[in-house]
Formats: structure tokens, C-alpha cells, sequence
């Protein structure tokens, strides 16, 4: 095979051409049973980008590398993935090995629909692969049974209710799937709590050590990547944890050095703003005022 190319896949129809399928039953959805699937060769070891969402039930080593990272798990997991991210089918498995399904969907079926809107809530769908979804054998039979009653559907006359039916199926198994993580967090929680905890140290570090007059102020891609965390799974577990975002934490953080600069020292409130990493003095303002009803001035000012 010659170097390494990078395929797009944009369609369901095309999806069914790469893997060798035949044309699918319904044009923004398919369900690909595991067993049945076989990696063509023309794919393997190649970068593959798609415009689909997937969300697959896997057990075992599937041979897939998503991101940096490579998927390999002994147990039944479920893995997200959003359209634009890369994946390497790096090895083949055998059929007989694996055991699951993969349900690709295109923004499209969803666009008409509550869900087109919401769909970015499910903040899952941008995780590492690290930080998959491990299931019960209960977890995995509710999910298998939304899966299947979104497939008899397509498999049927498609009629003006279809689409209708099958995105409330969908919708249906991505708040089954948020549940299940909430109890992912919960069972995690002495492991997450050490992450917090880190944080929280990193926050102060990054200040004590003067980071932010020359890197101005952290964001939350920063102390994701101090603990290896995807940064959405970050935020979710800082939320789940303590009630606040990561954004709250630090924005809170700096607020209270900003009203410690107020009250101590004579600078100015643009020098205050610079001095803390702001790169313009309105932004902190802005800020400031809208986590204490007051103006930085009318801080100082009321002391």
C-alpha cells in the first residue's frame, strides 16, 4: 500500500461504499452489526474523517485509533465520536472476535428537530477514547434495545413518520447515555475528587509562578492537559464534583486577586487588568462587574 491518505466520508451512502455495504436502507442512518463488519483493505491504516456522528458498542480490541489514542478495551464500552474527527482503522480483527454495533447518524436526520439544537449538550460526543462509556450488562440491554427499535424503523416503509420516530429513539438513548456516565462520575468519584484537588493547586501555581504576565490568564484546555483529560470531560467532571464549571473556577479565582489588588495597591484599574493577565482592561471589567454587580472603581471606591 502507498503512504498514508486521508479519506472523507460525508454520507451515509458513501460510508456503505467504503465499508463495502450494500446501499442503505435509509439515507442519515445506519446500523452496522459488529459481526458482520469487515475492515476493506483499501481503509486500513488509513486516516479517516467523516461528517457522520457514531456511536459504537464495543467489546474487546476493535483495531481502532481515535485522536491520539489508541482503543483497546477487555470490557463492553460505548465511544462517541462527532463529525470531523479523525480515526485510523490501524489493524484488522476478526469478525468472530468482536461483538456489538455501530450507529452512524448525519447532522442532517437531527437538524429539523429539538435535538439539531441541543445535540452539542451531549458533550460526551467530544471525549477521548480513554474516557469511554463503560456498561453494565443491564446499561448495554437498554441501549442494544434503543438501537433496535431505531433500525426496525428505517428497515420498514419509510413514511413522513419515520424520521420523527427514529430521532426520538435516538434522543432517548443519548439521555440514557448521560445517565450512565452520571454513574460513571459517581463510581469514579475518590479518583475525580484527586483531580480537583490538582486543580485546584495548578490554578494557584500558575499565578504564584507569574505564568499569566507572560502567558496571560489559563484556560480550561490548560489544566485539562496537566491532569490528560479531553477538555470537555474536564468540565464535566469539575461540574459534577463542585457544582461549577472550570470557567467559574478560574474567573472566580481571578476576581478574588482582582479585589485583593483593589483594596491594596494604588495601581491603576487598567494596570490591575494587565497585571493579571487580561490582554484588555474592558474584558476584566466586564468580568468583574458581572460577578459582583459592580464596576472595578465602584469596588475600590466603596471600601
Amino acid at each position: 500500500m502507498s503512504g498514508q491518505q486521508i479519506i472523507r466520508l460525508q454520507s451515509i451512502h458513501q460510508l456503505h461504499e467504503a465499508l463495502g455495504f450494500d446501499k442503505p436502507r435509509h439515507p442519515l442512518v445506519s446500523i452496522i452489526e459488529v459481526s458482520q463488519y469487515r475492515t476493506p483493505e483499501a481503509i486500513l491504516g488509513q486516516k479517516v474523517i467523516s461528517e457522520l456522528y457514531w456511536i459504537a458498542l464495543k467489546d474487546k480490541s476493535c483495531g481502532f485509533e481515535y485522536g491520539r489514542h489508541h482503543y483497546d478495551f477487555g470490557e463492553g464500552v460505548l465511544l462517541f465520536t462527532a463529525p470531523g474527527q479523525v480515526i485510523t482503522i490501524a489493524e484488522e480483527v476478526p469478525a468472530q472476535d468482536q461483538a456489538g454495533w455501530m450507529l452512524f447518524f448525519h447532522p442532517d436526520l437531527i437538524r429539523p428537530f429539538p435535538l439539531g439544537r441541543d445535540i452539542d449538550q451531549y458533550s460526551f460526543f467530544n471525549y477521548e477514547v480513554f474516557e469511554a462509556l463503560h456498561l453494565s450488562e443491564e446499561e448495554e440491554k437498554v441501549l442494544t434495545d434503543c438501537v433496535a427499535k431505531i433500525k426496525q424503523e428505517y428497515s420498514q416503509r419509510i413514511d413522513n413518520h419515520t424520521q420523527r420516530v427514529i430521532v426520538s429513539s435516538l434522543e432517548l438513548l443519548l439521555n440514557y447515555s448521560l445517565r450512565f456516565y452520571e454513574r460513571q462520575f459517581n463510581t469514579r468519584t475518590t479518583r475525580h475528587k484527586d483531580v480537583v484537588t490538582q486543580f485546584e493547586r495548578e490554578l494557584k501555581q500558575y499565578f504564584q509562578s507569574e505564568q499569566h504576565l507572560s502567558n496571560r490568564l489559563p484556560d480550561i484546555a490548560y489544566f485539562a492537559a496537566k491532569a490528560h483529560l479531553s477538555t470537555h470531560y474536564f468540565s464535566d467532571l469539575l461540574k459534577k464534583e463542585t457544582g461549577r464549571s472550570a470557567k467559574d473556577h478560574i474567573n472566580d479565582f481571578v476576581i478574588e486577586k482582582a479585589k485583593s489588588l483593589l483594596l491594596s495597591s494604588q495601581s491603576s484599574i487598567s494596570e490591575i487588568a494587565y497585571d493579571l493577565g487580561f490582554n484588555y482592561p474592558h474584558y476584566f471589567t466586564r468580568l468583574f462587574k458581572a460577578k459582583t454587580g459592580m464596576t472595578p472603581l465602584q469596588y475600590r471606591s466603596a471600601r
